[in-house]
């Protein structure tokens, strides 16, 4: 089945763009547009989409919002890719924070889109985990969050779970810590889930922004 995506941008040449790229590919399926972050929830109940692409700035509803909204009251909610202008921008961070799974630069090459697309969609990595570190160092309160470091302290990880995090942080697949750690890829898979569970996060994203936020791993 290919991966379904939804493209919400209030710039028509940007939708277009991402549309030509995407739809070149035979396992990528744009399935409907959206020019605000307004009209993405009907759309998502609607459509039923793997991906959205998001704007981080619309007039009416800015990605943010959008994101918080879709994961509040949509069921089984898509996955959410972040597109933004500026890959240093706190909107971006704010939108890790509310839920999206990851973001991509609108200057991006076809290859890359596209590549973003499908990490984003099978859900095993960390997208762009140099960003994201620079992203949490720059605007995550230096591991100064007390709720954070309550929830972490909360989440009792084991030493594993803890390597797995750590790990998750630096950007690696499950088959690159499986091999990192000596252990089978269904087993790390247990861990991940484990964590995520521990931490009340989403996905592999949330979880580490928690780290980043307790001051569990270091961002810098």
């Amino acid at each position: 089945m290919p991966v379904t995506v939804l493209l919400v941008d209030d710039e028509p040449l940007v939708r277009a763009g991402l549309r030509a790229v995407l739809t070149a590919q035979p396992d990528i399926e744009v399935v409907g547009e959206a020019a605000d972050g307004a009209a993405v929830i009907p759309l998502v109940r609607q459509l039923r989409p793997d991906v959205v692409a998001m704007d981080v700035r619309m007039p009416l509803m800015d990605g943010i919002e959008a994101t918080r909204a879709v994961l509040r009251t949509v069921s089984d909610p898509p996955k959410i890719l972040v597109v933004t202008t500026f890959e240093n921008d706190e909107y971006v961070y704010e939108a890790l924070r509310a839920g999206a799974d990851g973001f991509l630069l609108k200057r991006a090459r076809p290859a890359e889109i596209v590549h973003a697309v499908r990490l984003v969609a099978e859900g095993e990595s960390l997208l762009f985990p140099a960003s994201v570190r620079q992203l949490a160092a720059e605007y995550g309160d230096g591991g100064g969050n007390p709720a954070a470091r309550a929830a972490m302290e909360r989440a009792a990880l084991t030493e594993r779970e803890a390597e797995v995090l750590r790990l998750m942080a630096r950007g690696l697949s499950n088959a690159e810590i499986a091999e990192r750690l000596i252990v089978g890829t269904e087993t790390v898979k247990s861990h991940v889930s484990a964590v995520l569970a521990k931490l009340g996060a989403r996905d592999r994203t949330q979880a580490v922004i928690a780290a980043y936020e307790s001051g569990f791993v270091a961002p810098g």
